[in-house]
């Protein structure tokens, strides 16, 4: 089943950014391994706009009409930034689906204390009531000191439609 919002594949020199755009409701596939062919092919393929911030493969994804976004920064926090400016300028509309596991993309479910019990420290439990596991890869979640840091990085994308 597709998944909504927009969809990215970012390349290798992007990996936390991707993490954050995963937990922010963006569909990101990281693309580590493997050349420019591959990427563009990934794109293509899957309808996905490719974040970089290499101007070869900018310039070679332009020449092949797929939707590219040059990315530039060292901070995350530019990284957005700058992301939110490219796809302004090049007329992409940044549509959010629900919030995905930040290792694997995969799908979240919210799952009861009783079952994150195994998987969480105990004070962890004591003090949290929603947690949220991956259903590709197990990965818990809940909202820790972590997630005031990303919360500010989200603000940059504003309110869920």
């Amino acid at each position: 089943m597709p998944r909504e919002g927009t969809r990215f594949a970012a390349d290798a020199m992007l990996g936390s950014l991707s993490r954050k755009l995963r937990a922010f409701g963006f569909d990101t596939a990281y693309y580590r391994r493997g050349g420019d062919e591959g990427i563009l092919q990934l794109a293509k393929e899957e309808g996905r706009v490719i974040l970089t911030s290499d101007r070869a493969l900018l310039a070679r994804a332009s020449s092949k009409g797929v939707r590219v976004l040059l990315v530039e920064g060292r901070t995350d926090g530019r990284r957005i930034s700058s992301l939110l400016g490219a796809a302004k300028e090049a007329g992409i509309t940044l549509k959010r689906g629900d919030p995905l596991c930040s290792v694997c993309n995969g799908a979240l479910a919210v799952v009861s204390r009783e079952e994150a019990a195994s998987g969480v420290p105990p004070s962890v439990l004591q003090r949290h009531r929603l947690f949220l596991r991956c259903e590709v890869c197990g990965k818990l979640y809940w909202r820790g000191g972590h997630w005031k840091k990303l919360s500010g990085l989200e603000r940059a994308f504003g309110r869920r439609a």
